[in-house]
């Protein structure tokens, strides 16, 4: 019987492969691409916000990452579990087939496994930077700092 973590490196190292993410991941697993729901994000980036189809939902996600950028690294710096939760902390650099804009992202995972299936899947990474990658204009007029002025960037 593989333990919570072998299941999760499996996954990472064949996400593009579907037989494989079919066997790993329960039917109804729910998996939470970069935020819950942000339907601008969703614009650029299609596959992001919660997903309740089990392994389709990760089969688009990471179908659509690869078709839109040409993955340079994607390296796990660290993973861990305690139970049936498994944490993945790393980072990957992506360019922009679109755009050729290189990006380099750390990432995070919080990943749930009972009974060698995956049931929960929540995939953080810095949004702001990978959308970035796409951007053919300035973002836009911003006003954060409440003791300083509005920016462009």
């Amino acid at each position: 019987m593989k333990t919570p973590i072998e299941i999760i490196e499996l996954f990472l190292e064949n996400t593009t492969n579907a037989d494989i993410i079919h066997m790993l991941v329960n039917p109804e697993a729910v998996y939470i691409s970069l935020n819950f729901s942000n339907p601008e994000l969703q614009r650029i980036l299609p596959w992001t916000g919660t997903h309740y189809e089990g392994a389709k939902g990760f089969i688009d996600t990471f179908s659509g990452v690869n078709e839109y950028w040409t993955i340079q690294t994607f390296e796990v710096q660290d993973i861990f579990s305690e139970g049936d939760k498994v944490a993945v902390f790393g980072s990957f650099t992506y360019t922009s087939k679109t755009l050729s804009k290189k990006v380099t992202s750390p990432f995070s995972i919080l990943a749930k496994v009972k009974n060698e299936k995956i049931y929960h899947f929540m995939f953080m990474e810095d949004t702001f930077a990978t959308a970035a990658s796409f951007r053919m204009t300035p973002a836009g007029k911003f006003h954060s700092d409440p003791k300083a002025t509005e920016f462009i960037l």
